[in-house]
């Protein structure tokens, strides 16, 4: 077989380290395509900051722009050659403002940039002896056509000959390069009347980028938006029924790829604006559904378990749900065999990225990575927190969620709008009880266990070897090649999206940042020391009331007790989920006098009496610790204590500490029933 090499999406700087080149490169962030911010702060490179994405690169003393120590950014001065960027390695921050096929920049960075402009046109026209100033403006349109759940077409190594860093081509076009395409300079003088006009128009309604007598309300992108414009589609009163947001998703963009077709049929044609959808909701939907393909987390939208689903693959699975269920149009039978359920959201993708990751490095990113909203209470950019693969985070989730609600519409229809608020909740989750959305990985594994999903895989793959175009992709591939495949994609995505817990990172939550400067761990580590918070005393049921619990212990541990950041390396939550502290990678401040020798896990909650729920402890039992063994950062022979053990304190309480002395690792010492 011909090895297909598409998953260097965005080669090493050759001077500084990090992802792509900067003075040609940008990376996309939400609808605005505004600039993702590389954050280089010394004394807390590698933790998240609130609201600020992680550094897609590692620190490199070398590269200028890290040096400083501080968040990187443009700054723009005077000089005899007009505007300017202080460093050339920062001047790519100029050419990333401005939005995806040139349209009318309208983020943040944008409008202060113009405004900008505006004030030196003014200044300009007082002061004519001055240059003009001159600004370059880079216009990047991506050649591939990457679909929600996306499937790439084969592609050839691009030759050694090539002046870019290597990448793929598809019919003679770079593909994930460094660069989609090169930037073009394009000289603008604030002397043009006209486009003083334009920056005028653009500044005197900040955040729009047009007249806010025509431009729409902008909804967050939240699954309460999508509910409300379910609810509109779905009115009987309005002619809506529980297929009408499907067939109108199909439309938008849902299900473009040749698998996902085989089982819903071709999509219809472009629809209009339905009377029952006010203008900003049908801009959000069609946004979410019809974003740029080479960007699958831009159609994801943020849900009240904190999670973050892609909205393509969601609804695939439902749409298959509801036409088995006998609600529209049959489905027909696939030869060969597959389950449509698992086909429509998560195997084709599965099959044939890690297909074409057989054709590059081992170290080739498959799956993942998460990302951090802008802000938690009005979402509006998703940015991912490292290098992107073909099934980041949010499709990954979209998928199980579209299998898992998918299989309930089968049993019978119901609206659908009231069956996502059934299983995600509404607003920023109910403090009464955990949503049903965070036992996914629970329920998802129930109906694909590693070994069905690895079945469905090599289904899938076959399928596709009947279909065009991935029939060229499959043309010399075996089948114990496809058996291989198939084998390690159900177990990479078991891994992480099944058998491990989700981590909330410190984005999430609402950290400030580090004080002062970490010290690195040096895993693997020997030890996992098991805490209880004390305050808050009653466990956290919800992703709201767990982030404020970390909220409020990070400020007493930090303006308190005077320490760098939140003590523990990791918090765990009743509603399913842990919380990033220090994290994997920092000394934290847990267990004094053995922070450096091992991970400190506390537990929210008073377990003087009682014990957390059986579904907490199975988390940090059955999911954190083996899986912290299996990816390198305990030793196999790791020792399990409570925090009475190594100090004068009671902590994690009687109770708990009662139920870890049967757990694996659990190690005894002398001082093992607590010190007062």
């Amino acid at each position: 077989m011909a090895k297909h090499c598409l998953m260097q999406f965005l080669p090493p700087c050759p001077h500084c380290h990090h992802y792509g080149v900067p003075a040609e490169c940008h990376y996309p962030l939400g609808r605005d395509r505004e600039l993702v911010q590389l954050v280089t702060s010394g004394p807390e490179a590698g933790d998240s900051h609130q609201g600020v994405p992680e550094p897609l690169h590692s620190r490199d003393p070398s590269c200028p722009w890290e040096q400083a120590g501080d968040r990187t950014r443009a700054i723009v001065i005077w000089g005899s050659h007009g505007l300017g960027t202080a460093s050339p390695d920062t001047s790519w921050w100029l050419h990333a403002l401005t939005c995806h096929g040139g349209s009318v920049p309208t983020g943040v960075a944008t409008l202060s940039l113009m405004c900008l402009l505006v004030a030196l046109c003014l200044l300009l026209s007082v002061c004519p002896h001055l240059p003009p100033p001159r600004v370059s403006l880079s216009i990047s349109m991506s050649p591939y056509p990457f679909p929600c759940v996306s499937v790439p077409p084969p592609c050839v190594p691009v030759g050694s000959k090539s002046p870019r860093p290597r990448g793929c081509v598809l019919q003679g076009v770079p593909l994930f390069t460094g660069c989609p395409c090169a930037p073009q300079g394009v000289a603008m003088s604030c002397r043009m009347f006209l486009w003083l006009l334009l920056a005028l128009s653009v500044c005197a309604h900040p955040g729009t980028g047009v007249s806010s007598a025509v431009s729409p309300a902008v909804l967050p992108r939240h699954m309460d938006s999508v509910l409300d414009i379910l609810d509109a589609l779905e009115s009987p009163a309005r002619g809506g029924s529980p297929g009408t947001a499907a067939a109108l998703g199909r439309g938008l963009g849902v299900c473009s790829t040749p698998g996902c077709r085989a089982v819903l049929g071709e999509p219809p044609g472009t629809p209009e604006r339905p009377p029952a959808l006010t203008p900003g909701q049908w801009q959000l939907l069609t946004e979410l559904l019809h974003h740029d393909p080479t960007t699958p987390e831009l159609g994801a939208v943020l849900v009240p378990d904190g999670s973050t689903v892609a909205l393509c693959p969601l609804l695939a699975g439902i749409e298959v749900g509801l036409r088995s269920g006998g609600f529209g149009r049959p489905l027909p039978t696939l030869d060969p065999p597959a389950d449509p359920f698992l086909a429509v959201t998560i195997t084709e993708a599965l099959g044939t990225s890690f297909l074409l990751a057989q054709g590059c490095d081992n170290n080739a990113t498959v799956l993942g990575p998460g990302g951090c909203w802008d802000n938690m209470e009005n979402p509006q950019n998703y940015t991912l927190r490292g290098p992107p693969s073909p099934v980041p985070d949010p499709v990954a989730i979209g998928a199980m969620d579209g299998v898992i609600l998918g299989v309930r519409l089968a049993q019978g229809p119901l609206p659908v709008a009231e069956l996502l608020r059934g299983y995600y909740g509404t607003g920023n989750g109910s403090e009464a009880r955990r949503p049903p959305s965070s036992y996914r990985r629970r329920k998802f594994g129930a109906l694909a266990g590693q070994e069905r999903l690895e079945k469905e895989v090599a289904a899938t793959l076959e399928l596709l070897r009947t279909l065009s175009p991935t029939s060229e992709l499959l043309r010399d591939v075996g089948t114990q090649e496809v058996v291989a495949v198939a084998r390690r994609a159900a177990r990479e995505f078991s891994e992480r999206y099944v058998e491990c817990p989700a981590i909330m990172p410190r984005c999430l939550w609402g950290a400030h940042p580090y004080r002062g400067t970490p010290a690195p761990l040096q895993p693997p580590l020997g030890s996992v020391f098991l805490h209880h918070t004390l305050e808050p005393s009653r466990p956290c049921q919800t992703f709201s009331a767990c982030a404020r619990a970390m909220r409020d212990m990070q400020r007493f541990h930090q303006d308190t007790r005077g320490w760098d950041d939140i003590g523990y390396s990791f918090v765990v939550g009743s509603d399913g989920y842990l919380y990033e502290g220090r994290g994997w990678h920092w000394v934290g401040a847990h267990t004094k006098g053995y922070n450096t020798q091992g991970f400190g896990v506390g537990i929210v909650g008073d377990f003087t009496a009682t014990l957390p729920d059986p579904d907490t402890l199975a988390l940090v039992r059955d999911e954190l610790l083996p899986c912290a063994v299996r990816f390198g950062h305990i030793r196999p022979d790791f020792s399990l204590r409570g925090h009475r053990q190594l100090g004068h304190t009671d902590c994690p309480g009687d109770a708990l500490f009662q139920e870890i002395q049967s757990w694996p690792g659990f190690q005894g010492t002398p001082v093992e029933q607590g010190l007062g």
